[in-house]
């Protein structure tokens, strides 16, 4: 009998769900029927509240079962030896509305393939973009990246192609590639995701990097909390040695370049550039005064590119297709596409990659499908634990760095968090906070010191005591803290707590200025 492929994924929110249970059981099953049974673990297609999703192909398309898992075993497989029906079938995976209406580019083969094959990856378009390179001389790259418009997918959006120009020009013995996978923010999963289901994308990128800004060591500063990551980036990496991606001799074309990957240890603050890199270091993870900026002076004082994840990942499809290919999709300077994680209290969770332009209503409302609880939505907070929160009334705002950013809020890395009627923000004010008591690297005062006092503050505006005076005290507070930080922990920590305050002034006890006025 010819053997039963199907595809599962190993994605950790898939695992979480039962995915590696569910796995063993149908091959216990597969064994007692006698059954040659192929199970591929590929990424996950992103929709989680569908997770685990197991797929087959059928008629040149894969059909999707889910959420399903190690008790449907049997049943699953008597519907994919017979006629395919089953109660949790849920059809032609690519006709799904919410992955159906994506604009993918990082995220094309994610889902698709497996992540550690390199046959794989080469058969649906993978190394294009490295062919290209290798041909191109480096100024002929950097300018590619720039007039693509890329900025950097980490939260600041700085351009790209001036980062890559910088450390191209900069004269030294050494320059690094270093890349940031340490995704500390609440409700972002992007870098794991596409690292745990199509690392080569990832691998593609960095190399690009490193022939167009002459490195030839790149390093990948992975977070602790992602086994499944390393396990795959490791396996993935020793097989693109052994088909000629990486080492001495890249293809035959004489550019060299390697890859490793270094486990973090579990610190907030070393997703911050300059403090990964003291880590990388071996030092303590600790923030670096700028001048000297990391294009410059970066790891062991030689030149070093570092960029978030996606943001290299976004390099394979602007040399593969062209700069302006990559140019015309999003709005304004945010081009190209962005995959939004949509997190908290919704029912539809899951990573949906978009081109920039797309609004927050759209993403929360019409993607997200809603509160998971079926309550309204009260706020949205965007950009991880140091993101503003919106109400309900700015859900209209385009995902836009510039539009954003002129109503206090960032992109960030593409996390959206939404929170029902039933959430306090004052209480959430007080986390933001409570969160850089805990992660703050400690060496600048306002940081250290102004995140302690802010805990102190909200409690007492929250019990009434003195509040005009402690919202006063708050708004000093959170202005030393933006103007004296050394880095964005402290500089961003004000973030939520003043966005807070100003769109959910009767969670502080502040009558808002209408019933105030009467």
């Amino acid at each position: 009998m010819t053997a039963l492929t199907i595809y599962l994924p190993l994605d950790s929110a898939a695992v979480a769900m039962g995915a590696d249970d569910l796995a063993d059981a149908l091959q216990v099953e597969a064994d007692k029927r006698k059954l040659d049974l192929n199970i591929v673990r590929t990424g996950s297609r992103g929709m989680h509240w569908l997770e685990p999703l197991l797929e087959v192909e059928k008629g040149g398309e894969r059909v999707g079962y889910g959420p399903v898992n190690d008790d449907d075993a049997a049943s699953l497989l008597d519907a994919l030896t017979g006629d395919g029906g089953h109660a949790k079938c849920v059809g032609p995976v690519q006709e799904i509305p919410f992955f159906k209406n994506q604009t993918r580019l990082i995220f094309a083969r994610c889902g698709v393939v497996d992540p550690v094959s390199v046959s794989d990856y080469e058969a649906y378009g993978g190394n294009a973009g490295l062919g290209k390179a290798l041909k191109m001389d480096a100024d002929a790259i950097c300018a590619a990246v720039m007039e693509s418009g890329l900025r950097g997918r980490g939260g600041a959006g700085f351009p790209a192609g001036i980062k890559w120009k910088t450390v191209s020009e900069a004269q030294a013995d050494q320059k690094y590639i270093v890349v940031n996978a340490d995704e500390g923010d609440s409700g972002t999963f992007a870098d794991r995701m596409i690292m745990e289901g199509d690392p080569f994308t990832l691998i593609e990128g960095m190399t690009i990097a490193g022939i167009a800004v002459g490195a030839t060591q790149g390093y990948i500063y992975l977070r602790s909390e992602y086994p499944i990551a390393a396990r795959v980036l490791n396996e993935a990496i020793a097989n693109a040695r052994k088909e000629g991606l990486l080492g001495d001799n890249i293809r035959g074309a004489g550019k060299a370049f390697d890859i490793e990957v270094f486990m973090g240890a579990g610190a907030y603050i070393c997703g911050e550039e300059t403090s990964l890199l003291n880590s990388l270091e071996g030092k303590r993870g600790e923030v670096r005064s700028k001048p000297p900026l990391p294009a410059l002076e970066g790891l062991f004082g030689k030149p070093t590119l570092v960029h978030n994840v996606i943001s290299l990942c976004s390099v394979p499809a602007i040399l593969d297709k062209g700069a302006a290919f990559y140019r015309d999709y999003g709005m304004g300077k945010s081009t190209g596409t962005m995959p939004f994680q949509i997190a908290g209290n919704v029912k539809q969770g899951g990573l949906y990659e978009t081109a920039f332009g797309v609004t927050l209503r759209e993403l929360v409302e019409k993607v997200g499908g809603g509160t998971f609880t079926g309550k309204p939505i009260r706020a949205v907070q965007i950009g991880g634990p140091l993101g503003a929160y919106l109400p309900p009334r700015l859900f209209d705002l385009e995902m836009d760095y510039e539009a954003m950013a002129a109503n206090g809020a960032g992109v960030g890395h593409g996390g959206v968090v939404v929170y029902d009627d039933s959430v306090d923000l004052s209480d959430q004010a007080r986390y933001a906070f409570e969160f850089c008591v805990e992660e703050s690297c400690g060496k600048c005062t306002p940081c250290r010191v102004g995140s302690v006092r802010g805990v102190e503050t909200v409690d007492r505006i929250k019990a009434g005591v003195d509040r005009d005076k402690n919202l006063t005290v708050l708004n000093d507070l959170c202005e030393l803290m933006v103007d004296g930080s050394l880095c964005a922990m402290g500089g961003m920590t004000p973030i939520p707590v003043l966005s807070a305050v100003k769109y959910f002034p009767e969670d502080f006890g502040i009558k808002p200025a209408k019933q105030a006025a009467e």
